[in-house]
């Protein structure tokens, strides 16, 4: 199961050292790409057969020295450049060795030094082909190498737009994480502290994947970080926050959004949903789970956002569970979804779990469902209300 974090780096294992230092005598003769993979003895296995079998029918044919290019040819496209011209001597000396004793001195001088320049020429023409050829992989390599650099500064960067800590907010217990599906991602959440007694829940998700939706996802955060210094008005946000994703956006990249601001004196949680999945309320008391439904299109799709804002009450030992759709649409081998049926069941299940605790096992019912191949981006934030010892609005 994946861990909620980006992996380390993979050290070698003692068994790997052991089989490099096996195949160690081999691969001195071997040209870099070959010897990368594979059993390191068949390429020079398969050039000394193939020399051994020219040479045995050149004992048996007049004539077949043009044959000797087949392992010629093998040697020079998985031999060192060194060993692969040392072996035209061999093949030459097999066929002076093996050609017909009544060809005069001249003749037979010449027959071996136009299959040293014939064989030489193979050679050289394969062996340019296989330093080109590697000269484009190391540069492939490079570059793949250098946008991973790239990648992975982007994903600590975007790391810096998520919640460092947990909001001190008595009566609340809050509990996030998010974990991308291409070392980057499109989704986003946050919790910001207004005042002493409430908070505000943030969670986004970016059509598509990758580097174009990470981009919008890091101008979203920033967005929604600067709206600290507004007043804190929920409808006011979303529509500033729609006519700058709008400007920079096309009809292909939007935003779904929802926002909920939670108030610990009057235990009310008020909140807009902008076309995302509707978040799921708990109640305690009775155990449903009451959707927090969209009530608006995403953000970015058109020049103008009129929402409604919608509230509901809390109560002691409620849970408010936030997700994007890689969660719910985690599929399994035989292409089923996760699901809101199973993540309902799975929210009822831990109902009475802590926050983090209730996270974990979110995550962990739906790896467990998909074998843990997430094809989108997973974010799960859960809120769960302990309103003991907080003060209520009546007193």
């Amino acid at each position: 199961m994946k861990p909620l974090a980006y992996p380390a780096a993979r050290e070698s294992t003692p068994a790997e050292l052991r089989g490099r230092r096996d195949r160690g005598p081999f691969l001195s003769v071997l040209r870099n790409d070959a010897a990368s993979s594979g059993p390191a003895w068949l390429p020079l296995g398969l050039v000394l057969g193939a020399i051994g079998a020219v040479a045995y029918a050149d004992h048996l044919v007049v004539s077949v020295s043009h044959l000797y290019i087949l392992p010629i040819g093998v040697s020079a496209i998985f031999l060192r450049k060194a060993i692969s011209y040392s072996l035209i001597a061999v093949c030459v000396l097999f066929h002076d060795y093996y050609s017909p004793r009544n060809i005069g001195p001249g003749s037979r001088i010449f027959h071996n030094l136009s299959a040293m320049l014939c064989f030489a020429f193979v050679v050289y023409v394969i062996q340019r082909y296989m330093e080109q050829r590697e000269a484009l992989a190391k540069t492939v390599q490079q570059q793949r190498d250098d946008l991973l650099k790239d990648v992975e500064l982007a994903a600590q960067v975007q790391r810096l737009f998520l919640p460092a800590g947990k909001p001190a907010i008595a009566g609340l217990e809050i509990a996030g994480m998010m974990l991308p599906a291409r070392g980057v991602s499109g989704d986003y959440y946050d919790y910001i502290p207004i005042d002493a007694h409430t908070t505000q829940i943030i969670i986004a998700d970016v059509a598509g994947k990758g580097v174009p939706a990470a981009l919008l996802m890091s101008a979203t955060a920033a967005a929604m970080r600067l709206e600290a210094n507004h007043e804190r008005n929920i409808l006011e946000q979303v529509e500033r926050l729609n006519t700058g994703i709008h400007s920079v956006s096309d009809a292909e990249r939007y935003v779904t959004l929802l926002i909920a601001e939670i108030d610990v004196r009057k235990r009310t949680l008020q909140y807009v949903n902008c076309g995302h999945h509707p978040a799921l309320l708990l109640r305690a008391t009775t155990g449903t789970l009451t959707p927090l439904n969209s009530s608006c299109p995403p953000i970015g799709l058109s020049p103008e956002e009129i929402c409604e804002l919608a509230s509901a009450d809390l109560s002691p030992g409620d849970v408010v569970v936030f997700y994007t759709d890689g969660v719910i649409e985690a599929e399994n081998r035989l292409g089923e979804e996760f699901g809101m049926a199973r993540l309902s069941a799975t929210v009822r299940r831990g109902s009475s779990l802590a926050a983090e605790d209730l996270m974990v096992d979110i995550y962990n019912s739906a790896a467990d469902f998909c074998g843990d191949d997430f094809n989108d981006d997973v974010t799960i934030l859960v809120v769960k209300c302990d309103f003991k010892g907080s003060p209520t609005a009546t007193s």
